[in-house]
């Protein structure tokens, strides 16, 4: 089994979590885009120990979660459409049973929930944003994956 890589963030560079926090989502990102944002939030997430940055993460990345919701929902555009078109479709990674994409963001939702609530020991919640983490890597690639057939 693979491991999922995460770039090692030193805790006093605020400027990456202030960055995150503060930088504007467009509302021309695209599955892709919002993909690649929930990734940084949760790399972010996984090495922030301080409380209050780890609760504000969280909060922005509900906002993020929200809006990747609603992509699962709407056509993907042509330029996307065109890159998950190939010959022969490899076989997904995703098991069966979570290949519904929208599914997949409602437990990134719940997760990402249950750490902004702040109600859990450190440790169950410290497994929780690993599991958080690793399940958004999943899905980043999952929607990556081609599909489609010529």
């Amino acid at each position: 089994m693979a491991t999922i890589p995460t770039p090692s963030y030193p805790e006093f560079d605020e400027s990456i979590i202030h960055h995150l926090l503060t930088a504007p989502l467009p509302v021309s990102a695209d599955l892709f885009e919002v993909t690649d944002l929930c990734v940084s939030f949760v790399n972010v997430l996984l090495e922030t120990h301080d409380v209050s940055a780890r609760l504000a993460l969280c909060g922005r990345l509900s906002q993020v979660l929200a809006r990747l919701a609603q992509l699962c929902d709407e056509d993907l555009p042509p330029d996307l459409v065109a890159q998950l078109t190939v010959d022969e479709p490899p076989q997904s990674a995703m098991p069966d049973c979570w290949q519904d994409t929208y599914l997949m963001v409602g437990y990134l939702r719940s997760l990402n929930q249950a750490l902004l609530g702040n109600a859990l020991p450190e440790a169950v919640a410290e497994d929780l944003a690993g599991l958080l983490h690793d399940m958004v890597y999943i899905l980043r690639d999952y929607v990556r994956e081609p599909y489609r057939t010529h």
